[in-house]
């Protein structure tokens, strides 16, 4: 099977799954929060994935969720979705993005059970069966890779690329470098991706191991500021970078870090103060506390306030 070709340029967003009141899937408010990601810029769109709470949702409402991203993006970016959980689970939702017409596949870790680096690598093999859509595999508990397991990814002519949710950048050195110096005969890329919760904190430690690309959950609720401090990083402007850790990202992760859930909570929280219809969360996921939100609100407003001083002085 040939290698599809895989273009993954510029800011990735994850966007959030809108739910009802009655935490039903709210398609009508998905088209529109959608397309505010792509008119602030997106790069490409990562559907219910681990920002759109992949693990609460129904194949049927992954399916629901696909169509009307392709409705509303019309060709115009790539549209991945995620899959996951247990081997048959897994395989079943890379044949349905298949079907369902997207560009790839979020790969999740297994779910529950552990195996060897050699079974994860066969549980990778064993989802993608014989479908022929790009597979990026997301690289974190409990699919954890070693080097050596992360180089056999290369023998699966659809896995794309890898993305890296466990932070251990000595352990991902090694894989950036194993796969690299690897012998491929096919002569093809193979993707990196920085995916911590947050990841603009880790941007640059990760972009000085060759892993630039990141997935941006800023972007659901404050574009602006996704937007700049990609830019920075792609330019190399310390001076911007630093201003927006200081002023806004370092006290959204140290908000984030109160409550286990809050990387996607806050997120979703963050989106309704900016004026999006995406609703609650669906549980185990709690909702931050009033005292919670008015603190993410003085975040955002401060990180705007940054923004706008760094406008001002150019």
């Amino acid at each position: 099977m040939a290698q599809p070709e895989t273009v993954l340029d510029g800011l990735l967003a994850f966007p959030l799954t809108p739910f009802t009141e009655d935490l039903q899937v709210d398609l009508d408010a998905f088209g529109d929060h959608v397309g505010r990601h792509l008119d602030a810029g997106a790069g490409a769109l990562f559907i219910a994935c681990g920002t759109g709470e992949f693990s609460a949702l129904s194949p049927d409402e992954v399916r629901a969720l696909l169509r009307r991203a392709r409705e509303v993006v019309a060709g115009r970016v790539p549209i991945w979705v995620g899959a996951g959980g247990g081997a048959a689970t897994a395989r079943a939702g890379i044949a349905a993005a298949e079907a369902g017409g997207a560009d790839g596949v979020l790969l999740l870790p297994p779910y529950l059970v552990t195996g060897p680096p050699d079974g994860l690598v066969d549980h990778v093999r064993h989802a993608i069966g014989d479908s022929g859509v790009p597979v990026i595999v997301y690289h974190r508990s409990p699919g954890v890779f070693t080097a050596a397991a992360a180089v056999k990814l290369l023998d699966l002519p659809t896995v794309a690329g890898l993305k890296d949710g466990f932070g251990d950048v000595d352990l991902m050195t090694r894989i950036v470098t194993g796969i690299r110096g690897a012998d491929n005969p096919r002569g093809r890329e193979f993707l990196f991706f920085n995916g911590l919760p947050t990841a603009e904190v880790s941007a640059r430690a990760y972009a000085a191991i060759g892993v630039a690309r990141y997935s941006s959950a800023v972007h659901c609720f404050a574009p602006r500021i996704a937007q700049a401090f990609h830019k920075a990083l792609s330019t190399g402007d310390d001076a911007t970078m630093d201003a927006l850790l200081a002023g806004f990202y370092l006290p959204l992760v140290e908000l984030r870090d109160e409550t286990p859930g809050f990387a996607v909570s806050l997120v979703k929280a963050a989106a309704r103060l900016c004026g999006e219809k995406v609703g609650t969360v669906r549980p185990p996921l709690r909702e931050p506390s009033p005292g919670q939100l008015d603190r993410l609100e003085r975040i955002i407003g401060e990180g705007t306030a940054v923004l706008d001083r760094i406008g001002a002085a150019r």
